[in-house]
């Protein structure tokens, strides 16, 4: 089993910035893949960004290329995503989540979820 926790949502002004983080725990982080999904409101769930175990490996939807960035720090079995020019079209609830296949997935463990509000 893996435990993951994520936080650093909130509310931002459009162009702004916001650093997600997902603290794993349990089995070896490095062993899996780590993807950020999103669900926006009334819509489905979404992959945004993925990161391989060993980091050398991302991919990113094409909405938020150029302004997400993936990374992971095994040491601190730890996640992040970092969002830069943040837009309202951007507000969800994140979850991380992680793969023991790869960052295509599936994915077998999921975090509860941050919610981030982008403000016009």
């Amino acid at each position: 089993q893996v435990q993951l926790l994520e936080s650093g949502g909130g509310l931002v002004q459009a162009g702004g910035s916001l650093r997600l983080s997902c603290a794993a725990s349990g089995r070896t982080f490095s062993n899996y893949a780590l993807g950020w999904f999103r669900q926006p409101p009334g819509k489905e769930r979404e992959r945004v960004a993925a990161i391989s175990w060993s980091g050398d490996y991302t991919y990113y939807r094409d909405s938020v290329k150029g302004r997400f960035t993936i990374s992971r720090d095994n040491a601190k079995n730890t996640g992040y995503l970092q969002m830069n020019s943040l837009s309202p079209e951007d507000t969800a609830v994140y979850y991380c989540a992680a793969s023991s296949t790869g960052q295509s997935g599936p994915y077998e463990y999921w975090g509860q979820g941050t919610q981030v509000t982008v403000s016009s």
